[in-house]
């Protein structure tokens, strides 16, 4: 197996999920203050990434050209094993790449990333409102948004930010709920899922829900 150094000067497979998200969190702060550092972006690691793997955060990101998943967190080759589909939403094959990362890989974070102006929740609000469903295949981004919206309208949403934020909490509620693999690794303190949310406007991804890791003034989620 290959090891690979962190920033930290840790093995990425003895990271916790913690220090994980610290990670993230702080490769964050630099892309927001005009500081990346492009880290392990250079021939040695292109070399080094030859032989294997080992990310430290699985990332389920929507497909928005605007929410670049290892630049806005400023992270480098072989750091985040990345899914993306339009409005973040799941399926078979979302959770078992999920699966694979946690437990083929060894990743010990699981973020869901939602974003500001998101077209996806844009859609199923505009369903929700008119009645008007899209054609094709389209219609299935708003057949898997629409129940996170109608969850956060019956607790008082009524903003996008409401609506995006919401659907996050939903989109990593049902991970931890559909997977069993994850949910014993957060059981067993191995494994940490944080629902995030992307601001175009400034850069931050903002916390909005955490499973196994917290983050203050962050609502964690229910493990029962």
């Amino acid at each position: 197996m290959v090891t690979m150094t962190t920033e930290q000067g840790a093995s990425s497979t003895s990271r916790t999920p913690a220090q994980a998200l610290d990670s993230l969190i702080r490769g964050n702060a630099r892309f927001m203050s005009e500081e990346s550092a492009h880290p392990r972006q250079d021939g040695a690691r292109r070399e080094l990434m030859t032989t294997g793997q080992r990310p430290f955060a699985v990332v389920l990101a929507c497909s928005d050209s605007r929410v670049p998943v290892e630049i806005i967190f400023d992270q480098g080759l072989g750091d985040i094993f990345v899914i993306r589909t339009a409005g973040e939403i799941t399926d078979l094959s979302v959770l078992a790449s999920l699966e694979f990362a946690v437990v083929g890989l060894g990743v010990p974070l699981v973020v869901v990333l939602g974003h500001e102006s998101c077209g996806a929740v844009m859609a199923a609000q505009n369903a929700l409102e008119t009645g008007e469903m899209p054609s094709g295949f389209q219609r299935v981004l708003v057949e898997k948004v629409t129940p996170s919206l109608l969850a956060a309208r019956a607790e008082g949403g009524e903003s996008a930010e409401d609506f995006e934020r919401h659907h996050v909490i939903e989109i990593a509620a049902h991970i931890v709920d559909r997977s069993p693999q994850i949910l014993n690794g957060l059981r067993e303190g191995t494994v940490g899922v944080v629902g995030m949310r992307y601001r175009l406007s400034d850069g931050l991804t903002e916390p909005v829900v955490t499973y196994g890791t917290a983050i203050e003034g962050v609502p964690a989620g229910d493990l029962s």
